[in-house]
């Protein structure tokens, strides 16, 4: 098992030095590979482990999507030696807990529990991880709740415009697809290919954690080594190459009917950056400042406030490994929708000409310091904040370089994201209702 603590570049502030940083994490990789962050707090008795691995719904066919989160959900109603009874009896005696969580890239986990129990809980964890025997009868339970969630997805107006908007920026993509499926796709889902998918995908290649809690840095690592160091898969594939996304050429629409819904969902935007993108920084600044800060930013002003057109308005900016999106959301009476849409699209116009002014990308730099303190207060939040930096190779002092980082972007720099990224005569607009 190989140790490394990097070193700081440059002076640090007595309040960033409370901020994780190269002098307190440690960072480990074991001896198959698997790469584990780890801090300690000694302020708690508690502990955080969370991670993730490469198995998510990148790797379903189109025929059998939902798969890995099929696979996700039924983790732990069974191992070769607990029943799913069993696995919940043994955590909740001793107050901990563990979940899973599939996305389209990773498939997550989380769990919690006071120090001394620590060892059972990975012990749980790899069982679960590795020897998973989804029992049939357990696993036809979980297929009704999920069939029970896409039925109630299916009468959600925000959840169908959410679905109609990715389908036409993400065409021929992808991140087109729900990691959910559809109710045909779970239905076609057999029990040998949970199996399957388990046996190929599930494996230490590509699998990072991170443990935060009252415990020395060298005895978390020797405790993950022990219960999941020599946990091997050599038929674990890599991730696929995802393809270049095609640029939306115009403005492009799509209603999907729902009857009786007395609200309409708008979503509407384009494309953004990804994680990793030198954009990313400006375009996040920019997205306070458009539809989050104070009361949802300019387009809850503008929609919400002035107009009162919408029962929310926001904008939100999503990235990860690829291209993330760009969006507007709104939900309105049925009778508004044209007004709305005219409203955020002549909004959004006049954001990306005029751009942004001193005071306003001030004020979005200052939120955004000062809230990262508060998101690492929680041995959770400082969990997710290592598997951050891990993910997109951020570097173990990035979060003592983050107040510098912010607070160098300039207006300029927003302006010339939201104007490569908004493009207003670019977008896809979807909506959902009656």
């Amino acid at each position: 098992m190989k140790r490394w603590f990097a070193r700081a570049g440059s002076p640090l502030s007595g309040n960033t030095l409370t901020l994780p940083g190269p002098e307190d994490i440690a960072r480990f990789v074991l001896s198959n590979g698997i790469v584990l962050l780890a801090r300690s707090n000694f302020n708690t008795p508690s502990v955080v482990v969370s991670g993730y691995l490469n198995a998510g719904s990148i790797f379903d066919s189109d025929e059998k999507l939902g798969l890995s989160d099929f696979v996700t959900s039924a983790l732990m109603r069974g191992t070769q030696s607990r029943t799913f009874e069993q696995i919940y009896d043994s955590l909740e005696s001793v107050g901990a807990s563990l979940g899973f969580s599939a996305g389209t890239i990773t498939v997550g986990f989380m769990g919690r529990c006071l120090v001394e129990d620590l060892p059972l809980l990975l012990e749980i964890l790899s069982d679960v991880l590795r020897h998973p025997i989804f029992p049939k009868k357990e696993v036809e339970k979980l297929r009704a709740q999920l069939l029970t969630s896409l039925a109630i997805r299916a009468q959600s107006t925000g959840d169908l415009a959410a679905l109609a908007f990715d389908e036409m920026v993400y065409a021929g993509h992808p991140y087109r697809r729900p990691d959910d499926g559809y109710p045909e796709t779970i239905r076609a889902i057999a029990h040998r290919d949970i199996v399957e998918f388990h046996r190929k995908h599930f494996g230490p290649r590509g699998l990072a954690m991170s443990l935060v809690g009252g415990i020395e840095t060298e005895a978390a690592a020797r405790l993950v080594e022990q219960w999941l160091g020599d946990w091997q898969n050599p038929q674990q594939p890599d991730l696929p190459v995802l393809p270049e996304l095609r640029p939306l050429t115009g403005v492009e629409r799509k209603h999907v009917p729902l009857p009786g819904k007395s609200q309409t969902d708008i979503v509407l935007g384009a494309a953004g950056p990804s994680r990793t993108s030198p954009d990313y920084l400006p375009a996040s600044l920019g997205n306070s400042i458009l539809g989050q800060f104070g009361m949802m930013g300019r387009i809850g002003d503008v929609v919400r406030e002035q107009a009162g057109l919408a029962y929310y308005a926001y904008s939100s900016l999503s990235a990860g490994y690829g291209p993330g999106t760009w969006e507007v959301s709104a939900g309105v009476n049925p009778a508004n929708v044209e007004k709305t849409i005219e409203l955020i699209c002549a909004e959004l116009r006049r954001f990306v000409q005029e751009g942004v002014s001193p005071e306003e990308l001030a004020d979005s730099q200052a939120n955004f310091v000062g809230r990262l303190p508060l998101s690492l207060e929680s041995n959770s939040g400082v969990a997710g904040a290592l598997l951050n930096i891990e993910r997109y190779n951020l570097g173990l002092d990035y979060y003592r370089r983050y107040e510098s980082l912010v607070r160098a972007v300039t207006p300029e720099q927003v302006t010339e994201t939201a104007r490569k990224y908004l493009h207003p005569d670019r977008l896809a607009i979807a909506t959902c209702g009656g």
